[in-house]
C-alpha cells in the first residue's frame, strides 16, 4: 500500500500541467519529455527540425496522447504567437515553459571558421538569435500569457558553460586548437542566467517563478579520446548519464521548488567547483 501511495504521489506532481518544451526533439529534450509525461503532465514539443520531430514521435508513439508536437521557428514572433493559439485551442492553458532550444556544434575536424579570430558576425547573430533571442521571444509570449493568468513556471536550460569558459583543449589532439566551442555558445548560455534573474524579479508579483539549470554534458557515445580528457575536468569522473537530469527537471517545474526563483541549479558532476 505504501509503495502504491508513493507511485501515485509521484505521478501527481505535475498532473495535467501543460509544459512547453522548445528544442524538444533533441537529446536533452527527450529528458524533458519523459520528466513531464511520466509524472502526469502534458508535453508540448516545439522544434524547427521536422525530421527530428518525426524521429521523436516514434520514440513516444505509445504515449502520444500526452504529447503535442509543433514545428515552429522560435526566432519569429508571429510563429510563436500562432503556436500559442494552437496550444490554447487544445488545452486552454499553459503552466510551464522550458526554454531548451539552442545551437550547439559537434567537434568537427579543422573547423577554423569557429575560432574567435575568424568567427563572423553573421554566425554569431544566428546562434544568439536561436539560443538567446528565441528564449526571450518565448518568455515574452508564453510567459506573458502565464503572467496574465497569474501563475506559472519558466525553466531556462543553461549549461556549466554559463558559469565557466569552455576548455577547448578537450576537443583537440595536442596543443593546436583546430576545433573550439564558438564564443556565441558561451555568451548565449551566460545570457540565459541574466534572463532568468530578470524574469524572476519582473514577474514575481504575477506568481511566475523562473529558474535555470546549469547542466554538464551528457554521455552519448563520444570518442574515447574526448571522454578521457573531459573526465579529468569532472570530480565525479564521468559525464551525465542519459536520463540523469529528469528528476532535477521535475523538481524545478513542480511545486517541490515553490520557494525557489531567480536561481541556477548546477548539476555538472562538480566541474565548476574546480
Amino acid at each position: 500500500i505504501k509503495l502504491n501511495y508513493i507511485i501515485f504521489y509521484m505521478i501527481q506532481k505535475i498532473k495535467d500541467k501543460v509544459v512547453i518544451i522548445t528544442g524538444g526533439a533533441g537529446l536533452f529534450g527527450t529528458q524533458h519529455i519523459k520528466a513531464v509525461i511520466n509524472n502526469g503532465g502534458k508535453a508540448v514539443v516545439i522544434d524547427i527540425n521536422l525530421k527530428k520531430i518525426n524521429i521523436i514521435k516514434k520514440k513516444f508513439k505509445h504515449q502520444d496522447k500526452d504529447i503535442m508536437f509543433v514545428r515552429c521557428d522560435i526566432t519569429k514572433e508571429m510563429s510563436v504567437k500562432a503556436v500559442l493559439k494552437k496550444i490554447l485551442q487544445k488545452y486552454d492553458r499553459i503552466d510551464v515553459l522550458i526554454n531548451n532550444a539552442s545551437i550547439d556544434y559537434p567537434p568537427l575536424k579543422d573547423n577554423k571558421r569557429f575560432k574567435l579570430e575568424n568567427f563572423t558576425i553573421n554566425d554569431f547573430k544566428k546562434d544568439i538569435n536561436v539560443s538567446l533571442i528565441g528564449s526571450l521571444i518565448c518568455t515574452k509570449i508564453f510567459g506573458g500569457y502565464m503572467a496574465k493568468k497569474k501563475g506559472g513556471v519558466i525553466l531556462n536550460i543553461a549549461s556549466d558553460l554559463a558559469l565557466i569558459a569552455p576548455d577547448n583543449r578537450i576537443y583537440n589532439n595536442g596543443k593546436k586548437l583546430d576545433f573550439v566551442k564558438p564564443i556565441s555558445y558561451s555568451i548565449s548560455k551566460h545570457g540565459l542566467i541574466g534572463l532568468t534573474k530578470y524574469t524572476a524579479t519582473y514577474w514575481a508579483n504575477k506568481n511566475i517563478r523562473c529558474n535555470a539549470l546549469a547542466s554538464g554534458g551528457i554521455f552519448n557515445n563520444q570518442k574515447s579520446n574526448f571522454l578521457k580528457k573531459i573526465k579529468k575536468l569532472i570530480p565525479l569522473g564521468r559525464m551525465a548519464k542519459q536520463g540523469e537530469y529528469e528528476n532535477a527537471i521535475l523538481f524545478l517545474i513542480s511545486n517541490d521548488s515553490s520557494y525557489m526563483t531567480g536561481s541556477t541549479l548546477v548539476l555538472d558532476g562538480g566541474r565548476t567547483a574546480w
